[in-house]
């Protein structure tokens, strides 16, 4: 049987609105479009080794449900096959990381990303991970690709820190984006640096903090091994279905409903009001992988 073929107007038409199926289609290759037809896929995929009881990441096991997660995203058994739909040899590739002392990217996550990027036949010397320093990083200033990959925790102005507030420091003045509770981080994804080129959100669930007060909040007590990845082509469905994840955790630890504060508005808002993706669940096809204790969603 012949496969269909998939048109812009084919692809417009079955997303949920234009403005968003637009940002969508032109922030990743051809050769992937077509798996965002009708919803944003999003893999959540958790193993019960990926970090030990000292919240550790395991090197073997990230790097095995890493590539296991961008097989079912882009629909490939072959590993390589499946980033040569992401990223092509003659890209410049940034990693925009996090390096938040408390809950940072990790390292093993990132070497994982650099493997497999390498190996498809980009130059060493076009690629680099950074996160603070990025606007004097030379790839990133003529960086063609971004990968966006940062962990998961509450936080202080915008309620959740997530894939779409990852970016913030591609503008030289990021309080620019604190008013209304971060309300327009969406904004951000039009910034020349970044628009169009992010290729793939990385959201780490391994130890999500779900809870804290004030701007520099942290405590052991609101970290849990989850132990999981969310990746996605959408950056605001990787967020809404991370945010649901969190919003459960608050109602198992507290026994009640306790809403986010400040509420993570940002992610719906960028469906809504900036159209960059889909932050409903109707519009989400979550793809659940591996380990399934207390999965949450």
């Amino acid at each position: 049987m012949q496969k269909k073929k998939v048109n812009r107007r084919d692809f417009i038409k079955t997303t949920g609105t234009a403005a968003a199926a637009g940002a969508l289609y032109f922030s990743m290759p051809g050769s992937v479009r077509a798996l965002q037809q009708e919803k944003s896929r999003v893999v959540l995929i958790r193993d019960e080794n990926a970090v030990d009881e000292l919240y550790k990441a395991d090197r073997e096991v990230t790097k095995r449900i890493f590539d296991d997660a961008i097989r079912r995203l882009t629909g490939e058994d072959d590993i390589q096959t499946a980033w040569k739909k992401i990223i092509r040899p003659g890209d410049v590739v940034g990693v925009k990381s996090n390096e938040w002392r408390h809950i940072h990217t990790p390292e093993v996550l990132e070497d994982a990303i650099r493997e497999r990027v390498l190996e498809v036949g980009v130059d060493e010397e076009n690629f680099s991970i950074d996160d603070r320093g990025l606007l004097r990083n030379r790839v990133f200033l003529n960086a063609t690709a971004l990968i966006n990959v940062r962990p998961m925790r509450t936080h202080h102005w915008a309620g959740l820190g997530t894939c779409l507030k990852n970016p913030i420091m591609f503008d030289p003045q990021p309080s620019r984006y604190h008013p209304d509770t971060c309300a327009d981080l969406a904004k951000l994804w039009q910034l020349p640096l970044l628009k169009g080129k992010v290729r793939l959100n990385i959201l780490v669930m391994y130890t999500p903090l779900f809870h804290g007060i004030g701007p520099h909040h942290f405590s052991p007590e609101y970290v849990w091994a989850y132990k999981g990845l969310l990746v996605g082509f959408d950056p605001v469905a990787v967020d809404a279905v991370g945010c649901k994840i969190i919003e459960a955790k608050r109602r198992e630890f507290f026994g009640e409903e306790r809403p986010i504060n400040p509420p993570p508005k940002h992610i719906e808002l960028a469906d809504t009001r900036h159209h960059l993706g889909n932050a409903g669940m109707d519009k989400i096809e979550l793809i659940k992988v591996g380990w399934e204790k207390d999965r949450l969603i």
